[in-house]
């Protein structure tokens, strides 16, 4: 295979192997940021279409500038609309994360659009850089190297998290900690009982159908210690919060 951008399957097949892969989001929507991370050791970026302040034009420089340092880009789609992830898909990310699915079926019906007919809907066309701009015409036959990540953040979602979890193509099941808390009527509260048996319903249906299961923590030491509880696929904050972060303790150390 020549050089690419493209991450063939490798992070799919990391976390199929139970792999635990660290990252990080960009909000920011900035490819330099995205190289910083890459560089800085991540294993995956993942540009939020949904809360961040980009849309599908910053994935064509971020795959890249991540992808320098073998870094793959993960893509939050703004919606599960096939056209929306269609276009990022083209653009050659590594996989996509669905937001807002609150049942097996929303969640069935989106994973159709990551592959192409007959075993999906996704539209066919070669003149992209996920087929190496005609050069790759093969790669419409590796469909399965794209990560599918389906959030888990209503409780409508969690109701259904074991029929999710056993849909082919939902590689990782993810926790998106405020919305499933806000949902379950304890925002922002992740010792709650309801929200802690939540996350360990999430774990457990991931680990019954040989899932991954992710979520988004604060730092390090919340990265680690769940990792320790058996979670795989951790983002740590994002490119705006870390930053924030580190300025405002180097402040405050300056100014004691």
């Amino acid at each position: 295979m020549n050089r690419s951008p493209l991450d063939h399957g490798r992070l799919r097949a990391r976390l199929a192997a139970g792999e635990v892969a660290l990252g990080t989001f960009i909000g920011s929507a900035s490819p330099i940021t995205a190289e910083v991370c890459a560089a800085a050791g991540a294993d995956w970026v993942l540009l939020d279409l949904e809360h961040g302040a980009g849309g599908e034009e910053q994935v064509r420089t971020t795959v890249p500038a991540a992808a320098a340092y073998g870094v793959p880009t993960v893509v939050r789609v703004e919606s599960a609309a096939r056209i929306r992830i269609g276009r990022v898909l083209d653009l050659g990310v590594a996989g996509v994360m669905l937001p807002r699915i609150d049942t097996a079926a929303e969640a069935r019906e989106a994973l159709r659009h990551l592959r192409y007919p007959p075993a999906g809907d996704r539209g066919v066309a070669t003149y992209n850089r996920a087929c190496r701009f005609g050069l790759d015409p093969a790669a419409l036959d590796r469909e399965g190297e794209i990560l599918g990540i389906v959030q888990i953040e209503s409780a409508s979602a969690l109701g259904e998290v074991e029929e999710i979890a056993a849909l082919d193509g939902a590689d990782v099941l993810f926790v998106g900690p405020r919305d499933l808390s806000h949902d379950l009527g304890v925002p922002g509260d992740f010792t709650a009982p309801v929200y802690r048996e939540a996350l360990e319903r999430v774990r457990k249906a991931a680990a019954d159908h040989g899932k991954a299961c992710g979520l988004l923590v604060p730092d390090g030491p919340a990265a680690a210690a769940k990792r320790t509880e058996g979670w795989t696929f951790i983002g740590i904050g994002s490119d705006s919060t870390l930053l924030a972060t580190a300025v405002s303790t180097a402040l405050d150390e300056a100014r004691a």
